[in-house]
């Protein structure tokens, strides 16, 4: 159960700074349900990343990223995103369950919406047969470990305003992206005119925790009732918002994020060096290869990780804050010799 591999970032452990920061807010009493003083030190904390905004922190991704759909649509509306996305792939129809809309979701190659994605979506405006469009939503970074850049991101927000739509990031890996584009999430996001943004901590080295990051003021009036019918308000709210001051404080999430993308690029050149195929561009701590359907799962033995595509033997492997080199060196080393047993085929 303690083997180290490359599953999820959501298998890794806490950062220890933060299990500190837990025990250090695990004294006394505090008033419930936010009006705590850790709460309003990390509201202030996002506030200097982000520019004016309103915070809210729920307990998991599903919540933001529902909440934040609710926010912005009526049930009559649709949500478009990438076949990839979250929302549409491994929320278990929660979005829809929760918003009462309809996702209208795109084939893409690498996770990104493109602006002829959304186009095609935009007839039947004001029939009202029509599930209206209302959101874009993209991940940044994306389920196929891609990256948005400063240009896409512009080039989305700029047509998803001009067409009366509301632009939605899923951000639960936003400090791998901002990481790899070298730039604050500020410019990355703000910036770019994102309405609500789901900021994740949970795959970068938190317990548990969330936040919804309210970027426009006219959502941010009736939210807090949104997330109390959404069975994601905390009593004990201090113990997520310890972890974000700790998180957000001399940098520790792009610290972490900086450490799980340069374990992918590593895995990434020791794969290739023994003839792997890689199937995305590595941008942020996500890797997709190509395997001999052999081997992969007397490596799964060592290694626990997820075959993606098992039509083609299409595997993902997910670095994390704590992947170190040794881990990818040993994985390499066990990969070769199945390869030397399974050959690759040309």
């Amino acid at each position: 159960m303690n083997k180290r591999g490359f599953a999820s970032d959501n298998n890794a452990g806490v950062h220890p700074r933060i299990m500190q920061a837990l025990s250090h807010a695990n004294n006394g009493h505090c008033i419930a349900y936010g009006d705590d003083p850790y709460t309003g030190v990390a509201k202030e904390q996002f506030r200097k990343l982000f520019g004016e905004c309103e915070v809210f922190f729920v307990f998991n991704g599903t919540g933001t990223n529902v909440l934040s759909l609710q926010a912005l649509t009526q049930p009559f509306h649709a949500v478009i995103c990438a076949d990839t996305a979250h929302i549409h792939v491994d929320e278990c129809g929660a979005p829809e369950r929760f918003t009462g809309c309809k996702l209208l979701f795109n084939p893409t190659s690498d996770g990104k919406l493109r602006i002829s994605d959304i186009t095609r979506h935009l007839h039947g405006i004001g029939f009202e047969h029509h599930a209206q469009p209302r959101v874009v939503s993209i991940t940044q970074a994306t389920e196929m470990g891609t990256v948005y850049s400063i240009d896409e991101l512009r080039e989305i927000s700029d047509f998803t305003h001009a067409n009366g739509l509301m632009l939605h990031v899923d951000g639960t890996r936003v400090a791998n992206a901002s990481v790899h584009l070298g730039v604050s999430v500020k410019e990355m996001i703000t910036d770019k005119g994102v309405d609500i943004l789901s900021f994740g901590g949970t795959k970068n080295g938190l317990m548990y925790g969330e936040a919804v990051v309210i970027l426009n003021p006219e959502l941010a009036a009736n939210f807090k009732y949104i997330r109390k019918q959404g069975m994601q308000l905390a009593s004990k709210m201090r113990y997520i918002s310890v972890q974000f001051e700790e998180y957000l404080k001399d940098g520790l999430w792009l610290e972490n994020a900086r450490q799980s993308n340069m374990m992918a690029q590593l895995l990434c050149r020791e794969v290739q060096a023994l003839g792997i195929t890689i199937t995305q561009k590595v941008e942020a701590n996500e890797v997709f290869a190509i395997l001999p359907a052999q081997a992969i799962e007397e490596l799964q033995r060592e290694f626990f990780f997820y075959v993606w595509d098992e039509s083609r033997n299409e595997v993902r492997w997910v670095c994390s804050w704590d992947t170190t080199e040794n881990d990818i060196m040993r994985f390499a080393a066990t990969l070769k010799k199945l390869l030397d047993k399974y050959p690759l085929t040309t």
